[in-house]
């Protein structure tokens, strides 16, 4: 375990500065482990899923998307926000996102890991699932109102020039893919 009390930063003062319907934004002011005080601001996320979709074909499922603070359409895996509030859990969360976005259903969730985004900052969580045994869905759950999505279905060699060209360029697809390589490597061995 890593020495915890030698790096703590102690909160002195919280400002709420912003509560939105994804976020909240604070500023803190911090007591530093080596004397002194500072500022911090921070990020509240319920957290995340992301889904590795490979089909039957061996083809990975992603999905198109215009992102806002990026100013540009980028392709990701399937994925979304725990919607806390419903009681979901990151696993329903997964199953639904992927259903929602793309129209596959999977057999089995495996979870693979969790992971913090930005911890210099957010304390948005991450849960990374392998969807297993994928089929299509004849009538799948709606996708969001304010979604705009277009599904690719993308072969491992297709993928990583995706992300060479900085189309797919997200962390959670970049891992994703990452590790989809390595099973595949894997099971080539």
């Amino acid at each position: 375990m890593l020495e915890y009390e030698a790096f703590e930063e102690k909160t002195i003062n919280r400002q709420e500065i912003f509560k939105g319907k994804i976020i909240e934004v604070a500023l803190d002011e911090v007591a530093l482990p080596m004397g002194g005080t500072s500022y911090r601001e921070l990020v509240f996320h319920p957290g995340g899923v992301g889904v590795l979709a490979i089909t039957p074909e061996n083809k990975i499922v992603l999905v198109k998307q215009f992102r806002k603070p990026l100013e540009r359409v980028i392709l990701e895996i399937p994925a979304g926000k725990i919607e806390t509030h419903e009681g979901r859990s990151p696993m329903e969360t997964g199953a639904r996102e992927l259903e929602e976005e793309t129209g596959y259903q999977a057999e089995t969730l495996e979870h693979l890991t969790s992971m913090y985004l930005s911890p210099g900052f957010a304390n948005e969580l991450l849960h990374l699932y392998h969807a297993k045994n994928l089929k299509k869905v004849e009538n799948p759950l709606a996708q969001d109102d304010d979604e705009v999505l277009e599904v690719y279905e993308l072969t491992l060699s297709e993928a990583k020039e995706k992300i060479q060209t900085q189309e797919i360029c997200d962390a959670k697809t970049i891992y994703a893919i990452l590790y989809w390589e390595t099973l595949f490597l894997r099971e080539r061995n």
